[in-house]
């Protein structure tokens, strides 16, 4: 059964990001929004862990987020408006929000 993994919160502030990819499967999905995406800053090993992952893996991000952080998006992210984002959990059997 695969998951859609939604993280929101900083990955420089505490282990989610890091926990979160010890959990993956071959078939998941990571949404990044809010202060996830901090992880897509450019030279940082978040970035190099996301780039890391298996192909298998769909990454996401919000692009409103994106912005609000003066952030881009490299080639690995597909990057979603507010009803791609709901489209998008309707395409896993389960969402898994990382409070």
């Amino acid at each position: 059964m695969a998951t859609l993994h939604i993280l929101s919160h900083s990955p420089f502030a505490d282990s989610r990001l890091a926990s979160c990819l010890r959990l993956l499967s071959a078939d998941d999905g990571l949404l990044l929004t809010g202060d996830a995406t901090y992880a897509l800053q450019p030279g940082t090993a978040n970035l190099q862990a996301l780039q890391l992952m298996p192909a298998t893996i769909a990454l996401h991000a919000l692009d409103e987020d994106l912005a609000a952080r003066g952030l881009q998006a490299s080639e690995r992210v597909q990057v979603l408006d507010y009803p791609a984002f709901v489209e998008l959990c309707t395409r896993y059997d389960r969402v898994n929000s990382w409070l």
